[in-house]
């Protein structure tokens, strides 16, 4: 039955920054789907682990600066230890800062990069080589964005930072299909995080962003969890490389 290829049962996945937010959505949307997780982040990740907790699955909390890749042998380490292997990676951990062009600080570049897209990399290449060790296959999702397709405006480095991740996942698709390891990314559209407060608290910005939405609100969590449950699951096995909006209608207009 097609319904049995979209169940996640004893799978092992790894969310990073899922604390909140989206990663907190996706986390708890794979546990729904019966995985057990390994949650990756800074911040303190007690309610996510009590959410996935009740749904009756296992979850690891890993804390991790995920700015500097020094924590990656400890996120392997630790998930492989304490659930006993790694099926599923979801690289969501990003964050974005905002200046004008003309005032975007080095600072502000390095840090963006570095966790949105350099850490990305060297997680996924750790990740990929226990998936293949395992030779059971694997599948890893990465978090993209609306400005993985569009150029947006000051925010530089996040921009370049998300259109490098739709380019990576690509690559990591070609690279690692052959090991029975899919590839794919979800693009949020506007979602209602605290990494939108600053739009959708400004009145002229929020207006013009919901008048462009054919859907007419913003995107929640809960609105990445069928994507990230069919990508993370056999129901995808013949999707590699690709990156799928979840934006409410965003890039048709």
């Amino acid at each position: 039955m097609i319904l049995e290829q979209f169940k996640l049962d004893d799978k092992v996945a790894i969310v990073t920054g899922g604390a909140q937010g989206l990663g907190q959505g996706i986390a708890v949307g794979l546990a729904e789907a019966g995985a057990d997780i390994a949650v990756v982040d800074i911040l303190d990740m007690s309610e996510t682990r009590k959410r996935v907790e009740s749904l009756g699955r296992r979850c690891a909390t890993i804390p991790a600066n995920l700015m500097e890749t020094g924590c990656i042998p400890t996120i392997i380490e630790s998930t492989v230890k304490e659930l006993g292997g790694i099926d599923i990676l979801f690289n969501n951990a990003g964050i974005i800062r905002r200046a004008p062009i003309t005032e975007f600080t080095e600072k502000d570049w390095d840090d963006v990069m570095n966790i949105n897209i350099r850490t990305l990399f060297f997680l996924s290449q750790a990740v990929g080589k226990v998936m293949i060790e395992q030779g059971r296959g694997g599948k890893i999702v990465n978090t993209a964005s609306m400005l993985s397709f569009q150029g947006g405006i000051l925010v530089p480095s996040y921009t370049a930072s998300k259109s490098a991740v739709m380019g990576l996942t690509r690559l990591l698709a070609n690279e690692l299909g052959a090991h029975g390891i899919n590839v794919n990314a979800i693009a949020p559209g506007y979602m209602a995080t605290e990494n939108t407060k600053a739009l959708r608290e400004d009145p002229a910005r929020n207006k013009a962003i919901l008048d462009r939405i054919p859907a007419g609100r913003w995107g929640t969590p809960q609105d990445l969890q069928g994507a990230a449950v069919f990508l993370a699951s056999a129901a995808a096995q013949y999707i590699q490389g690709y990156t799928i909006a979840v934006d409410g209608g965003w890039l048709a207009r």
